[in-house]
């Protein structure tokens, strides 16, 4: 074989967004999307795995686990990056159009001119958090396992739950992982953090890093029973996540040997158990399901509809962020955003012709998915009758049961006598 097959082998690969919804209708059973982590892994341990830049520095920022290190890649990413990509989209704003109106075929790595175009023919988001939740809270220590917990309403007998809040809901968008907290002090219930910065192992597995991701479940796996033995007089018996990718790549870790008859539930799910809910909320919604659901329980959209009210529309198709994919090939993501574009416009046309949302009104759009959430932002310029705000829906509940001020609210409740600190 030639060796230009393995930039065609590598092309191939790239082009999976590892959403796995491949395997229902496949007649054999094959998963192509664990055949294309498969690929990445085989292209990496031959050496032959291209590097991209963009990629690189985000799986560098995943695999971190210094609170030092994280802040300043934190600050280099949202504090420079972020607003230098969105100062570019503006300044290319007459080539990104052209571009988004017709995607070229992606066979093959595009030039570097039309990459850049690619890469900023839509903005990144704006205005995040300036630090991590474990910083806004001060639970950074890797050596103490923190619990979170309303003083005034539980004692050690109280639920308590295992909360893995994953890269995304953690490092990135961290207003998330708090919105989680939030609603779950809300709820009544001792939350347990996982000590010091973790990730799943998802997005090096998805990546290709196979070693790595073996390495980092050993390594947690280790960590959590470590966890459970110092905290066996909780009795958790319910794991929480805020991520698709967390839900599926945790799965592996065989919590119920870990928490004994412990099951592992997205918050959402979670929150409609306990009955927490937006009731007689007349407000119209977009919903994105992710390609990795964490809402298993049963139908997500209908899940949505129980929390947030009857008027949701789900917005179908893939966002084009796909965990690294948005960076690491932004000319395949342009493809994807450009029929994710259509969806969203029919959706909205929908939404806005049952009266749910006024014409001129900003329109919001739901999605449980970190990923998904950097991805949806992109879409704001894209509607001709108002902007379209993307949010997590666990945020937007936060932001009407306890108040426009919530975030504030939670973190000087919770620092002012709200966190236990175990040493594990």
């Amino acid at each position: 074989m030639s060796l230009a097959h393995w930039s065609e082998f590598e092309d191939v690969a790239e082009h999976c967004t590892v959403c796995h919804k491949c395997l229902n209708p496949c007649p054999v059973d094959i998963d192509f999307g664990d055949v294309s982590m498969a690929m990445r892994n085989l292209l990496r341990k031959m050496g032959r795995q291209s590097l991209r830049p963009g990629k690189a520095a985000a799986m560098a920022f995943l695999n971190a686990t210094q609170p030092q290190t994280i802040k300043l890649m934190r600050s280099a990413m949202v504090g420079v990056g972020f607003p230098a990509q969105r100062l570019a989209s503006t300044v290319l704003a007459p080539l990104a159009r052209r571009q988004t109106a017709a995607p070229p075929a992606s066979v093959g790595t595009a030039p570097l001119r039309e990459q850049v175009i690619h890469f900023v023919n839509k903005k990144m988001p704006g205005g995040l958090p300036t630090r991590t939740a474990r910083a806004l809270l001060g639970i950074e220590d890797r050596e103490t396992v923190p619990i979170v917990r309303d003083p005034a309403r539980t004692s050690a007998d109280s639920e308590a739950v295992f909360y893995f809040p994953g890269c995304g809901s953690e490092r990135l968008f961290s207003q998330v992982g708090l919105a989680v907290q939030a609603m779950l002090w809300h709820a009544g219930v001792q939350t347990v953090l996982p000590p010091g910065y973790l990730c799943c192992g998802y997005p090096q597995r998805g990546a290709g890093q196979f070693d790595k991701a073996d390495k980092l479940v050993t390594d947690n796996r280790v960590l959590f029973h470590r966890v459970a033995t110092t905290l066996n007089y909780l009795d958790i018996k319910t794991v929480v996540v805020s991520c698709g990718t967390c839900h599926d790549q945790l799965q592996d870790y065989d919590f119920p040997r870990i928490f004994p008859g412990s099951r592992i539930v997205d918050i959402h799910e979670y929150l409609l158990e306990k009955g927490i809910t937006l009731p007689g909320h007349a407000t119209g919604y977009l919903y994105h399901e992710p390609c990795h659901d964490p809402m298993k329980q049963q139908d997500s959209l209908s899940t949505v509809r129980a929390l947030v009210g009857a008027n949701v529309v789900k917005s179908e198709r893939c966002c084009g962020e796909s965990g690294t994919l948005g960076v690491g090939r932004p000319d395949i993501a342009t493809q994807v955003r450009f029929r994710k574009e259509e969806e969203i416009r029919r959706a909205e046309a929908t939404l806005r012709a049952s009266g749910a949302v006024e014409p001129g009104q900003n329109l919001k759009i739901l999605t449980s998915c970190p990923s998904c959430l950097q991805g949806l932002h992109r879409y704001q310029g894209d509607l001709a009758s108002g902007l379209l705000e993307a949010d997590y829906i666990v945020i937007e509940m936060a932001r009407h049961i306890l108040g426009a001020s919530w975030l504030e609210d939670f973190v000087a409740k919770a620092r002012a006598g709200g966190i236990e600190r175990v040493l594990v």
